[in-house]
């Protein structure tokens, strides 16, 4: 199903499927989840460093008072200080725009592509969300290597994401586990 040459399989390891998976699975899935996360830890490698750069937006979070500035800019602590109907506020706002409801488009997105208003079909592509017309690449090299990189940073993210996790688990910070630009010693863990 995949060969060297396809979105998504680059050096080093090209065609990687120790397990054979490849001929077993609806591989279309597993390439439209991972962009998905990608861009999801993207955006969350991106908020760990704008909290640690010190970046808060103005004005009160909830209707009772808690302002953005009273949530801790850890990543665990942050999640616990959100309210839960933030979080319901947060995830009914995805489920709308992932759907294709929260634009008022006829038909919602199905198995990751989205459906072409005009027509009703699902001629989308691996990425498309909620019928959003995303900039189409005349050139293939052009689209190629954009498909690519965006392939490669949301992996890396993903990565940097699981480290800033893991780093703050063990308490240290998420971005200096060392001690951070001030060149202090780490604090011990053990």
């Amino acid at each position: 199903m995949f060969s060297e040459g396809d979105i998504g399989v680059l050096p080093p390891l090209g065609v990687y499927d120790p397990l054979g998976l490849i001929e077993t699975r609806d591989m279309r899935r597993y390439e439209i989840m991972e962009v998905k996360h990608g861009r999801a830890a993207m955006l969350g490698f991106l908020h760990v460093i704008a909290l640690k750069a010190g970046v808060v937006l103005p004005g009160a979070l909830t209707l009772s008072g808690t302002k953005f500035s009273d949530i801790p800019t850890s990543c665990f602590g942050s999640l616990e200080a959100v309210p839960t109907f933030g979080w319901l506020q947060i995830m009914l706002f995805c489920l709308f725009q992932e759907t294709g409801y929260g634009l008022g488009l006829a038909k919602g997105q199905t198995g990751g592509y989205a459906s072409n208003p005009d027509n009703n079909e699902d001629d989308g592509e691996v990425g498309d969300i909620a019928g959003i017309p995303w900039v189409r690449y005349d050139d293939p090299e052009t689209k190629t290597f954009k498909l690519n990189a965006e392939r490669q940073n949301g992996r890396a993210a993903m990565l940097g994401i699981t480290g800033c996790l893991v780093h703050e688990i063990l308490g240290v910070d998420a971005l200096y586990p060392t001690g951070g630009l001030g060149g202090a010693a780490p604090p011990a863990i053990f």
